[in-house]
């Protein structure tokens, strides 16, 4: 793996029973780069992305990232912040609540991470609302927060401008120009291909099974 190839996808193949959802599957994924990716709804953006993190393994083919190869040296790569569709968060717990349970798993920032993580998508971090009643668009905010919280190097976000209103997408626009700027490496999906062109370097497009270079 070259030096500034972070994550390697190699002849990925992926198959339920008799059906092909990828085929030989070939993209190096560079270093401090944004990767949009578009194709219609099943096509296996968001199966590519679950790949890449571990959640799914290949038929054929394997995944390196970091340079160690998915599901042989590690389970879940390192240092990887995941927005792939609607996380799971407690209803009756507040935005912060929910954010301080999750980052108890891996133990690795505080309360001012957190802090700074709801701040960074315009949520108040000590407002007391549960979210059972928030908007669609505050949950997907919340969804990007909990990706970044612990500052990772790579971010997989599947669909992140889904559901935000015209004032939250310009928001979570800017705040991800803003990360790429700072050298992370972010891996987007959505289903307006304007989006897609503004903030990635590269494009590609899944259909039939097969990766296309758009960009």
């Amino acid at each position: 793996m070259e030096n500034n190839n972070i994550i390697e996808i190699v002849d990925f193949t992926k198959k339920f029973k008799n059906n092909v959802i990828l085929k030989n599957i070939n993209l190096s994924i560079k270093k401090g780069k944004c990767y949009g990716f578009i194709g219609p709804n099943g096509s296996g953006k968001t199966l590519i992305f679950k790949a890449i993190c571990g959640f799914v393994m290949p038929t054929s083919g394997y995944i390196i990232v970091k340079g160690k190869k998915i599901g042989l040296e590690v389970d879940f790569p390192e240092d990887v912040g995941v927005l792939i569709e609607q996380p799971g968060f407690l209803p009756n717990y507040s935005a912060f609540e929910n954010l301080e349970f999750l980052a108890k798993i891996n133990n690795k920032i505080g309360k001012t991470e957190i802090e700074n993580a709801l701040e960074f998508v315009k949520l108040y971090p000590y407002e007391r609302k549960k979210l059972k009643n928030y908007s669609l668009g505050m949950k997907q905010r919340l969804g990007i927060a909990q990706a970044i919280m612990e500052d990772p190097e790579i971010l997989i976000l599947d669909e992140p401008l889904n559901g935000l209103d015209k004032d939250g997408v310009k928001i979570i626009k800017n705040k991800l120009l803003d990360l790429k700027k700072k050298g992370k490496t972010i891996l987007l999906t959505s289903h307006i291909s304007q989006d897609i062109e503004e903030l990635s370097d590269y494009i590609y497009e899944i259909c039939d099974s097969n990766l296309k270079v758009l960009r």
